[in-house]
């Protein structure tokens, strides 16, 4: 088991660990510290207590909010006429006039009961309410603060048949029944789609129910999924749809208390939810409701996605970006899974977590369609641009047509309609009320779903030609579909028009470009494409532990697996250690200590790149290194580490690795740490460092307790030496 937390009773955040431990185990400048009459150093007095978690978020991010991403055109529309699964996309697209009264409202984050609060409001003569981010109820949203909606005074909406006929995807059957898998695949079966998105909608069922029976789509049964149900679930029926509701606790559980309602939340559930079926109409949905809309909660919500098996994780909101984000990467890791989120909707701008390099970004645009013909521009309010932070992936490489040498990750990496102007079909049920109202939504919000569905259906047909779940599909789209220039144009619809902001890498551009990433999908041609494709992968660096004695020449080789020839770098290397084109690594003469070495093995073909850290530890060439392990009686931890040997004035470390074969969660406890002697987390190790060790004999006490109780305890000796 690894050396993971899913509790928060004793939770450490990992950027506060180590100022922690420091404060713990002191620090030295004595200007004798590195002579030989140097006397034991004291030891620390206090205890120190870890609880490791990889995906877990510093306070100042874990406390930020994120706000939906959606923009509702400021009018009621009228009620769609009924259509048929298998009948033809209607020729001519709805289009209704904004009523004056509301042209000058903002379409951000709008919601009917805004609306009406607007319409009453001027009725009145007052102003409108200015719009709340704070996690308070959104309905208000009216807002001054927020650009206004575009000039037109016309808005079109689109219904599911019309979205399907633009982008290509598979006409419906006129039955759900009795198809063939092939059939079935083309509709998502088999596949889970999991809606990430905070507050509740106590309507959601109901509105999806509605915008079913008005346009033709397959019903989807509610299913309940118990709060102690164990996970992960059961693979998703391959012939209908299933509708759950879970609600999830930060810590990525799940509770069986419904969060509060609210209104902008509400509206982004059933627009979610009811897109995401539209593109792939016989797929599961799950839609996991946080119970507040901060960066902690919301990422419980991804976590608890990722324990309920392999699917789609459809993430509609967004908030600044910062350093501290990256310490949630391992949450967009799980295997199988694809990660998908909103670029945002206020123009030019990065957002978290679509600024993630595991997360595929999807940006806007404005749509046109009419009998059989598609055009799109960059909608003005679409997010995108190059992230401040996160270093710029691999598949993000000079070779991506448009793309240049990007300085860090740029996104967006994809696109789809989002213009509320060019809206599309939304069932609204207040709360409190069974009256269902139509209204014309837009916002990468919009996009978002409709691309999860997409790869759901790519999965599904991937399933059939007997590949595994595509994950994370960015090398798929960048490096296999991007760089052969007849299947790019095959595939995407390249957007050059229009812009979201006055930078210079603002407007759409030949190729890549942030406003609209690789642009929208056609839809026949992609899922033909991905569905047979054997995805070029990384080169797996293999990670190591490798013992040598000071004074003896150390050399050892790297083990790679890769499709093609690969070259090799080091990161973190001691003063003389070297690697070959070969992949053979050599010290002439070691030093003793303990070294994390980054080894980055680059394809020479695709330009993917892997790497694998290998932990060089270097005994004194008196000493001898052992490993002890303790265990407590029956189940529980495992400890193991490496006795720790050294000279005075020599920078030291070693490794305590813990391992538990029947719990999640792991608490450990440090004591006896001399002064100057700190405590990082590396993965699922703590690694013991000591920049200028003082000659004596210490011991450090280790103790780990698991979440059932059991605990384990061993004493690492810690022996340095006079020089």
């Amino acid at each position: 088991m690894s050396l993971l937390s899913r509790h928060s009773r004793l939770a450490v955040p990992l950027t506060c660990i180590a100022a922690l431990l420091s404060a713990c185990g002191g620090s030295t400048t004595d200007s004798t510290a590195n002579t030989a009459q140097l006397q034991a150093a004291p030891l620390a007095t206090a205890t120190t207590i870890l609880q490791l978690d990889p995906a877990t978020l510093p306070d100042a991010d874990a406390q930020q909010l994120a706000v939906p991403a959606f923009h509702m055109a400021p009018v009621l529309l009228e009620t769609p006429a009924d259509a048929s699964a298998d009948a033809a996309a209607p020729a001519s697209v709805h289009t209704q006039t904004v009523p004056t009264e509301f042209r000058g409202i903002s379409s951000r984050r709008l919601t009917l009961q805004g609306l009406r609060q607007a319409q009453a409001a001027r009725s009145q003569s007052t102003s409108s309410g200015s719009s709340s981010n704070d996690g308070s109820d959104s309905s208000a949203t009216a807002n001054t603060t927020a650009a206004p909606l575009a000039t037109t005074t016309t808005v079109a909406t689109y219904t599911p048949a019309q979205i399907r006929a633009a982008y290509g995807l598979p006409t419906l059957p006129a039955s759900f029944t009795g198809l063939t898998a092939a059939q079935a695949a083309q509709l998502g079966a088999g596949q889970t789609i999991y809606i990430v998105d905070a507050q509740h909608n106590p309507n959601v069922a109901a509105e999806l129910s509605a915008f079913n029976t008005k346009f033709g789509l397959p019903a989807c049964t509610t299913k309940a999924i118990a709060a102690t149900a164990s996970l992960p679930l059961a693979t998703a029926s391959s012939s209908a749809c299933e509708l759950s509701v879970v609600y999830s606790t930060a810590a990525g559980g799940m509770t069986a208390t419904a969060p509060a309602y609210d209104s902008g939340w509400a509206t982004e559930i059933a627009l979610d939810v009811q897109w995401a079926h539209a593109t792939a109409p016989l797929a599961r949905i799950v839609l996991i409701e946080a119970s507040t809309s901060s960066y902690n909660n919301l990422l419980g919500g991804i976590k608890l996605a990722n324990a309920m098996g392999q699917g789609i994780v459809s993430m509609s909101f967004g908030g600044s970006e910062s350093s501290g984000t990256s310490s949630a990467e391992s949450a967009f890791a799980a295997t199988g899974m694809t990660y998908l989120a909103a670029t945002g909707d206020s123009g030019a701008a990065v957002s978290w977590p679509s600024s993630s390099a595991k997360v595929l970004a999807v940006g806007g645009t404005t749509l046109t369609y009419t009998g059989g013909t598609r055009s799109e521009v960059v909608w003005s309010g679409t997010g995108g641009g190059v992230s401040a932070y996160v270093a710029t992936p691999s598949y993000q490489s000079t070779a991506v047509p448009g793309m240049g040498s990007a300085v860090r990750r740029t996104v967006a990496d994809v696109a789809f309609n989002a213009d509320p102007n060019s809206g599309q079909y939304v069932a609204v049920i207040a709360s409190g009320t069974s009256t269902v109202k139509w209204a014309s939504v837009g916002g990468t919000s919009l996009a978002t779903p409709q691309w999860a569905g997409l790869i759901a259906v790519s999965n599904a047909l991937r399933a059939v030609n007997g590949k595994a779940a595509l994950g994370a599909p960015h090398v798929a789209l960048y490096t296999n579909i991007s760089t052969v220039p007849g299947t790019y144009a095959s595939t995407f619809a390249d957007i050059t028009k229009g812009s979201h902001g006055t930078c210079a890498a603002c407007s759409g551009e030949v190729g890549y470009d942030q406003a609209t990433g690789l642009g929208t999908p056609n839809a026949t041609a992609l899922l033909s494409s991905l569905s047979g494709l054997t995805v070029q992968t990384a080169p797996v660096v293999a990670a190591a532990s490798i013992s040598g004695k000071a004074g003896t020449a150390l050399s050892f080789t790297v083990a790679v697996t890769a499709s093609n020839a690969v070259t090799y770098t080091l990161s973190g290397a001691p003063s003389g250690m070297s690697i070959s084109s070969a992949g053979v690594v050599s010290w002439a003469t070691p030093v003793t200590g303990t070294y994390s070495v980054t080894v980055t093995a680059k394809d020479s073909k695709t330009g993917l790149s892997g790497q694998g850290v290998y932990t060089v530890t270097i005994a004194a060439a008196t000493s001898s290194t052992t490993t002890t392990t303790t265990t407590a009686a029956g189940s529980g931890p495992v400890i193991k580490a490496t006795t720790m040997s050294g000279v005075a004035g020599r920078a030291l470390s070693g490794t305590i690795s813990i391992t538990d074969a029947t719990s999640k969660s792991i608490s450990v406890s440090i004591s006896g740490a001399p002064l100057g002697m700190s405590f990082q987390v590396s993965g699922m190790q703590i690694v013991a460092s000591w920049a200028s060790p003082q000659t004596g004999s210490y011991t450090l006490k280790v103790v780990a307790t698991d979440g059932n109780g059991a605990s384990a305890s061993l004493a690492v000796p810690v022996t340095v030496t006079a020089r």
